[in-house]
């Protein structure tokens, strides 16, 4: 079994973690990339424990990926593909998590960027529904949509999706087509084009995740 590891930052209360936030890189990165969105969500979750696993496979000088891509092929069946083969890794990363903290499913907010935002939607919609996510947070994101999808029995967190409208990597259409599709599938679904913004995270898309999390406090 494949076990994760990465940076990981202490509740900023310094107390016992009462909920997590588990971020995951993009292609090619790390831990150590993401673990830099904690700062500006401590505020909001003072009792979270943020972790930044890096991803299973390695590319060499430090940089990791979720799955294979396929860039002289079909990159649209790499990542169907890839998505789900490595979709039990992230679940088994979760499950580990909770047992040794004690926190929630529902205390636990899963987010990614570009690769890792992949698998944050495919793997937190798939989750059954007593395993519910606080919500997950796609950074450039496409959605390979789990098996049972639209039946009763898996979870819908709710869904907050970020694209650059200028991202020439990850086409912005396809958050687009996210949104339609998770909607139609019953989520709760907060959707945001950033203006003129690539392949990355402007702090207009970052003020909008963080004001996601923030409803999600308030309910």
């Amino acid at each position: 079994m494949t076990k994760l590891s990465g940076p990981m930052l202490a509740p900023a209360n310094g107390g016992q973690a009462d909920a997590a936030v588990v971020l995951l890189h993009g292609y090619g990165s790390d831990g150590h990339d993401l673990i830099a969105l904690a700062p500006h969500w401590q505020g909001l979750l003072p009792g979270a424990l943020f972790v930044a696993p890096n991803a299973p496979q390695s590319l060499g000088m430090g940089g990791f990926q979720w799955f294979a891509i396929d860039w002289s092929g079909d990159r649209v069946a790499s990542r169907q593909t890839g998505v789900v083969e490595a979709r039990s890794i992230v679940v088994d990363f979760l499950h580990d998590l909770w047992s040794q903290t004690g926190i929630l499913p529902n205390r636990t907010l899963l987010s990614g960027f570009s690769q890792g935002a992949m698998m944050a939607l495919h793997a937190g919609a798939s989750l059954p529904r007593a395993e519910q996510l606080m919500g997950v947070i796609a950074f450039s994101s496409a959605f390979v949509p789990p098996e049972g999808l639209l039946g009763p029995d898996l979870a819908r967190p709710p869904i907050c999706l970020v694209h650059g409208d200028r991202d020439d990597v990850v086409d912005p259409n396809l958050s687009a087509q996210a949104r339609d599709e998770l909607s139609e599938a019953g989520f709760d679904v907060s959707y945001y084009s950033s203006p003129g913004v690539g392949h990355g995270i402007a702090p207009d898309g970052l003020a909008f995740a963080t004001d996601f999390i923030s409803g999600l406090i308030q309910k």
